[in-house]
């Protein structure tokens, strides 16, 4: 089980993503996991093919606990070796082909009788008014338990042609045949298309129950004690400085209007994204800030800036958009988008809530002129920005109204220190002036 946040000590599985069999890619989502936060989906962090589960669902499993076992790629069988297979063609002189050593050689669909069946499931499929071939299409070794009951299975005249295994598995799962599409020869329904209305239908999800208030007060209520331990143990283990300043965003502003007024609607950048961009920046720029505390400073080798979101149901999460200091400020705009709407649905993954070397929160939406945050551990620095508001301001010894907000800095005084923080601060206000090169 992964530690989806530095206060998480335990999680419920919820449902298993795959299959045993499976092969897997770095970032595939092999599972479902609940937290204090939500419903989180997992991520596997190396490729490989699941051997087995662990872990059955609905378990609750405490952080560190192995939940399936995923074997080696690089371990996995190669192919049977080939070998040449002489095949006689009318008028022809023998052609080779290849096919696996201690392979049966299967022959063409031509060759292969269209049905085969025993004369007692002939006669059953007589009685009910069942062509098999119809109904069938080219399987063989038909049992009676392929055929369905009186008054119920595929007639000549009406049943879609369907593989036994297609049947089966539709009646085990109460499909009607009817309305599957199929993809087989002359459109016959097999296996994989009764399996795919059954994706379809796991994928349309009933209307959720009604939750009781009892229900919503404790879920928030354990929200808010993940987010007070969190924040408690931040408080207790890092020796917390702060600083803050006052950046004016005259020329930010200016230049992300132009930007706007020649794009859609659906296109336009907000001012949140010039300064999640110079932050992330600033981040790269001095890598002492990018850092993760565990038993000593790591630097991280990329940014994964995380951003503060409020709930609606309450509480905060801060999932990370992973390398943000590459993104140019539209695709920024567009993760950034993608993210908030995710967490507020229930809809993260866990390498963004685990990812994260350091955060942003903005309270300038609620009308706060600055913020003074506490740092999520194991992090070891946090970003604030207020509104943006018009103040006094000098420009070239002229008293001037300006766009102006106030960004603060709280940081981790065993890794940095004021000075090294004043330069940080000073390298977003320097970047803010030059919008274009964001």
């Amino acid at each position: 089980m992964p530690q989806l946040g530095s206060d998480m000590q335990a999680g419920v599985l919820v449902a298993w993503s795959r299959k045993p069999g499976d092969v897997l890619q770095r970032g595939d989502v092999i599972a479902e996991v609940e937290t204090d936060k939500g419903v989180i989906e997992v991520e596997v962090f190396a490729p490989g093919v699941i051997e087995r589960f662990l872990v059955e669902p609905g378990t609750t499993v405490t952080v560190g606990t192995p939940l399936a076992v995923l074997a080696d790629l690089s371990q996995q069988p190669s192919p049977p070796p080939m070998a040449a297979v002489a095949v006689q063609q009318p008028g022809n002189a023998p052609v080779e082909v290849s096919a696996p050593l201690e392979q049966p050689v299967i022959a063409s669909r031509a060759t292969q009788p269209a049905i085969a069946a025993p004369p007692s499931v002939r006669r059953r499929a007589h009685e009910l008014g069942i062509d098999l071939s119809l109904a069938f299409g080219q399987t063989h070794r038909l049992r009676l338990e392929d055929l369905p009951p009186s008054g119920v299975g595929p007639t000549a005249a009406h049943a879609p042609r369907s593989s036994p295994a297609a049947r089966k598995l539709a009646r085990e799962l109460q499909l009607d045949l009817q309305r599957i599409t199929g993809t087989g020869p002359d459109g016959a329904v097999v296996l994989a298309d009764v399996q795919r209305a059954q994706a379809a239908q796991r994928a349309t999800p009933p209307p959720p129950a009604a939750k009781s208030q009892d229900d919503a007060a404790s879920s928030q209520t354990g929200l808010r004690r993940a987010i007070a331990q969190a924040m408690a143990r931040s408080k207790r283990e890092i020796p917390h400085y702060y600083l803050s300043t006052s950046i004016d965003l005259a020329a930010a502003l200016a230049w992300l209007k132009g930007y706007n007024d020649t794009h859609s609607v659906t296109e336009r950048i907000l001012p949140g994204a010039l300064l999640l961009k110079a932050s992330a920046l600033a981040a790269r720029q001095y890598p002492q800030f990018n850092c993760l505390w565990q038993d000593g400073p790591h630097s991280a080798p990329d940014v994964h800036l995380g951003v503060a979101i409020a709930l609606r149901g309450g509480g905060l999460v801060a999932p990370a958009i992973h390398r943000a200091d590459t993104l140019a400020l539209p695709e920024l705009m567009q993760k950034l988008q993608d993210l908030v709407t995710r967490a507020r649905a229930g809809g993260l993954r866990s390498s963004e809530l685990s990812d994260g070397t350091i955060s942003v929160t903005s309270l300038g939406e609620r009308g706060v002129e600055s913020v003074l945050p506490i740092i999520y551990a194991p992090q070891t620095a946090i970003i604030g920005f207020g509104r943006i508001a018009e103040r006094p301001w000098v420009v070239a010894s002229q008293l001037a109204v300006r766009p102006v907000v106030t960004a603060s800095l709280a940081a981790d005084h065993r890794v940095t220190d004021g000075h090294l923080g004043a330069r940080f601060l000073s390298a977003i206000d320097e970047l803010l002036q030059h919008p274009e090169s964001l």
